[in-house]
């Protein structure tokens, strides 16, 4: 089964996103060998990572956990060889993704600590952004592959400090989240409508690409995971611990966590991130048109019909939705009087 050509891969986790980087590769002409706990039909599926190391000598590995990666490292130890390059696409701690390329140093085969940024329809379209750790001569044998899926690859450093680097973005991606959540909920309960925030946020420093993805369905209630809410609670929890092991107190992220919990427990787990606006009761309740792309130039408005020999004047008009409901949301749809200040507070969050 062992085959050594440029054009063979393999994957190791087919979800959200494990499953469009092997679409893609299969698209791109790639030779793959693909495996995933629960069965999938799949082209070349095998029945463990150790076989899909005996098929292909170069393997991205997308799986959940911490716990997971090491459990797909020691299957795939008996037929790593030197080479091998496996490529650590989960957000794990430091300290397990070292563990990890220890197995494979066991073994004389290369480890990249690739954690990456970009969602469902990123990984669709091939553009993620892979932060990069580790030796840059095994990250050449293996830049093909990855462009295949990649908008940019970013060399970080060693193994370990591009999943410390991913930590950190998504602190700011919840955080921004969060923000938006409460925004969103105060120009709910004083009667603004919804869609007058990207409107507002158009020509304002605080907007951002996150912004830009997630306002939308926050309002509509579209929920489908493009990054579900349990996998960024397990992010945050992640950057809590390391926090606490490096005596670094970290408010934002633990009154996230918070929120998290809340909507978890309420069994959101399942849903994107951005189901936390559920908390606040608007979601669904309203509409919201989809803010411009923040590298498009916004498309001018045709001119208006002229009357013979009189200047054509430009509209400038915006057209505007049907009106926010704007009653209030059903019992039991928001949090508990002061719940609020448990789930966000700055000065405590979830200590």
């Amino acid at each position: 089964m062992q085959q050594s050509t440029q054009s063979t891969a393999g994957v190791i986790g087919l979800g959200i996103i494990g499953g469009r980087v092997a679409a893609r590769l299969r698209r791109a002409g790639w030779q793959l060998w693909v495996w995933n706990r629960t069965v999938r039909p799949e082209p070349n599926f095998l029945s463990s990572p150790a076989e899909v190391a005996e098929s292909a000598r170069h393997i991205q590995v997308f799986v959940s956990d911490g716990a997971a990666l090491l459990e797909v490292m020691r299957s795939m130890a008996p037929a790593l060889t030197p080479e091998h390059v496996v490529m650590n696409h989960a957000t794990v701690s430091p300290s397990e993704t070292k563990a990890a390329a220890e197995i494979a140093r066991g073994k004389h085969a290369a480890f990249l600590d690739i954690p990456f940024t970009g969602s469902r329809d990123a990984a669709e379209k091939g553009q993620i952004v892979y932060y990069a750790g580790g030796d840059p001569e095994a990250l050449a044998r293996v830049r093909l592959q990855l462009e295949v899926s990649a908008r940019q690859i970013v060399p970080v450093g060693e193994v370990g400090q591009a999943s410390v680097l991913k930590i950190a973005t998504n602190i700011i991606a919840a955080a921004e989240v969060g923000a938006l959540a409460e925004a969103f909920a105060l120009l709910d309960r004083h009667g603004v409508e919804l869609h007058k925030l990207p409107l507002a946020l158009e020509g304002n420093a605080a907007r951002s690409g996150v912004i830009d993805m997630k306002a939308p369905p926050m309002v509509s209630g579209d929920f489908e995971p493009r990054f579900s809410l349990k996998h960024m609670f397990k992010d945050i929890q992640l950057a809590l611990k390391m926090g606490e092991e490096t005596d670094l107190e970290l408010p934002t992220a633990s009154a996230f966590a918070g929120a998290a919990m809340a909507g978890i427990q309420r069994g959101w787990g399942e849903s994107d991130f951005s189901v936390v606006s559920r908390l606040f009761g608007y979601p669904g309740r309203g509409h919201l048109p989809a803010p411009k792309p923040l590298d498009e130039p916004k498309p001018e408005a045709p001119p208006a019909p002229a009357a013979p020999n009189t200047p054509a004047t430009p509209s400038l008009a915006i057209p505007v939705p049907p009106a926010t409901n704007l009653a209030k949301p059903p019992e039991g749809e928001i949090p508990a009087p002061g719940a609020t200040r448990k789930f966000w507070s700055f000065l405590g969050g979830n200590k």
